[in-house]
C-alpha cells in the first residue's frame, strides 16, 4: 500500500508529522472487514514469530477499533454511541501526536510519498523522520517490557520499525519490506526490492502556504485549516504538534 507523508514546520524548530487520510480511507473501503479465523489462521501459521504474532494481533484489533470509531462518528447527537465518541475524543486528545502518526504507518505500507515545503533540504526532510522512527523505536523498546497494555505499545513499536526501514537507504531494507508485506499486497507493490520505496515530493503549494508565517506562536489555525483540507490531514493531530 502507498502511502503520502506530509511534513512541515509547524512552530519555531517543532515540525509536523502526518499521514494523510485518504490512503487510510482508500485501504479501508477496498478490503473486507478481518474475521477471527483469518487472524486464526495467520497466528498458527509455520515459521511465525511471537513478535510477528503480536503485531498481527494488534493490526487486527487496531483495524476493528477503527471500522467501529467511524460509526461512533456518526451517531445521532445526545444518544449513547454519541457521548462514547465525545469521550474517546477526551482520552486521544492525551495521546502525543508523534505516537499518532507512528501507529499509522501500519505493516502494509510498502511506500510512501513524501510531501515538504519546496524551500526544504530533502536530506534534511529524511533526517528528521529516520531521527524520529529511531527514537520511537528506542522509546518503545525501554517501555515495552515494563507495560501491560501491549497492544497500543507494539502497533507504535511496529511503526517506527517500519518507518526506518521506508526512509532507509538500504536496499536489503527495501527487500524486507517485501518479504514481509501483507498478502493483498498489489503487484506494483511487490516491485520494491529493487525500487527505493521512498518518493520525495516538494511542494510550492505548501512553501506558499507556511511561508513567512511560522512565527513564535506557529502557524494560525486558519492556514493550518488549509493545510489539512489541501492534504486530507486530521487538523486535531496536527495541532498537538503546535500546541
Amino acid at each position: 500500500m502507498r502511502a503520502r507523508l506530509v511534513v512541515f514546520p509547524i512552530k519555531g524548530r517543532n515540525w509536523c508529522f502526518a499521514k494523510s487520510l485518504d490512503s487510510v480511507s482508500s485501504s479501508q473501503s477496498s478490503s473486507s472487514p478481518p474475521k477471527l479465523k483469518d487472524l486464526w489462521r495467520k497466528i498458527n501459521a509455520d515459521g511465525v514469530s511471537t513478535k510477528q504474532n503480536m503485531e498481527t494481533v494488534a493490526d487486527f484489533v487496531a483495524d476493528k477499533m477503527n471500522r467501529g470509531w467511524v460509526a461512533l462518528e456518526k451517531a445521532p447527537q445526545g444518544s449513547i454511541k454519541s457521548k462514547i465518541h465525545s469521550l474517546g475524543v477526551k482520552l486521544l486528545s492525551r495521546v502525543k501526536p508523534t505516537e499518532i502518526f507512528l501507529k499509522s504507518v501500519s505493516e502494509n505500507v510498502t511506500k510512501v510519498e513524501i510531501t515538504y515545503p519546496a524551500s526544504l533540504n530533502p536530506r534534511l526532510v529524511r533526517r528528521r523522520l529516520r531521527h524520529m522512527a529511531i527514537r520511537g523505536s528506542a522509546i518503545h523498546k525501554k517501555n515495552f517490557y515494563g507495560s501491560v497494555t501491549l497492544l497500543p505499545l507494539t502497533s507504535a513499536f511496529s511503526g517506527s520499525e517500519r518507518l526506518l526501514l521506508l526512509v532507509s537507504d538500504c536496499s536489503k531494507s527495501w527487500s524486507s519490506l517485501v518479504r514481509n508485506g501483507k498478502e493483498n499486497d498489489s503487484k506494483d507493490d511487490l516491485k520494491l526490492d529493487s525500487q527505493s520505496p521512498w518518493v520525495l515530493q516538494p511542494s510550492k503549494d505548501l512553501e506558499r502556504l507556511i511561508a513567512g508565517k511560522n512565527g513564535d506562536d506557529g502557524l494560525a489555525s486558519n492556514t493550518i485549516s488549509r493545510i489539512c483540507d489541501m492534504y486530507h490531514l486530521e487538523k486535531n493531530d496536527v495541532l498537538k504538534y503546535r500546541d
